[in-house]
């Protein structure tokens, strides 16, 4: 059903500040700017998902929407939307497993240029994503894809792509059969860690991963699950870390990462709060 994760939508107060802080960390352009219905929104489209920032910035539901959701819980992620092909195929399926869906919606933003861009989809209902705002994104075989985001500086620096997406979870096996079982991702490591304090649990969707992360010593708990950080991936770590730390964006030293092979830094000031990743191979 699920073939790839197609974008994340990314709330904040500041609209233009956040923008400016993702030209800076990813090295690119936005490739869509849009308004909808009380809501600016601009699009980073990557290798292999979408960034899609939104503020509320008039009056109008979707502009509703998003301050009901910052007063409710501050900026960051506000969902998460997984590519399907044929979204009445996939509604059907997910009803049948316990997962179902809202009524298919359009979505569409206009810039000022006059173009619009439209989309499908349809939400799945919350209490069956345990509080996470999940939601299915029609993209038929063979249908144009989004074109990706211009670099504003090399291709080795620049981020790529989503490497994974951290989702907090008080029960772990609760989200396995959400993740796994219902929502058909491929489980790769189901891991506890005594010396992180951690059980890990990484799904494959496409070629980027799902981590679902569980607090060993707060014990099982029966509260939502949370949207919690990000992990971009670069081709080059060096060239990264001196390109953003060039650009005012606040890093840490580079470090060796836990997967085999890689290196990483922390990015400290990430707009929006979210807690941001960057790793690359090790040279």
């Amino acid at each position: 059903m699920i073939k790839a994760l197609d974008h994340i939508a990314y709330v904040v107060n500041d609209f233009d500040a956040a923008v400016d802080g993702y030209a800076r960390l990813f090295g690119r352009t936005p490739n869509w700017r849009g308004t909808m219905h009380g809501a600016s929104q601009v699009w980073f489209q990557l290798g292999n998902m979408a960034l899609d920032v939104i503020a509320a910035t008039g009056e109008g539901p979707v502009g509703d929407t998003i301050r009901a959701r910052l007063a409710s819980h501050g900026e960051g992620i506000w969902g998460v939307g997984f590519t399907v092909p044929d979204l009445a195929e996939a509604g059907r399926r997910s009803e049948r497993l316990g997962v179902p869906a809202y009524p298919r919606e359009e979505v569409s933003t206009n810039p000022e240029t006059g173009a619009t861009r439209t989309w499908q989809l349809a939400s799945l209902r919350p209490k069956s994503t345990h509080g996470i705002n999940l939601f299915l994104v029609e993209q038929a075989p063979g249908a144009e894809r989004w074109p990706v985001a211009p670099v504003t500086a090399d291709d080795g620096s620049s981020v790529a792509g989503l490497d994974h997406i951290v989702i907090r979870t008080p029960n772990p096996d609760r989200a396995a059969a959400l993740y796994g079982a219902r929502l058909g991702l491929d489980m790769r490591l189901d891991r506890s860690n005594p010396d992180w304090g951690t059980r890990l649990m990484f799904f494959r969707v496409g070629d980027l991963v799902v981590e679902i992360a569980h607090d060993l010593k707060a014990g099982i708990g029966d509260g939502p699950d949370e949207p919690w950080g990000l992990s971009w991936r670069v081709a080059d770590i060096e060239a990264a870390h001196h390109r953003m730390a060039g650009q005012k964006v606040e890093v840490s030293e580079i470090r060796t990462g836990r997967k085999p092979g890689t290196r990483v830094f922390t990015v400290r000031n990430a707009p929006g709060g979210a807690p941001t990743l960057v790793i690359g191979p090790d040279a």
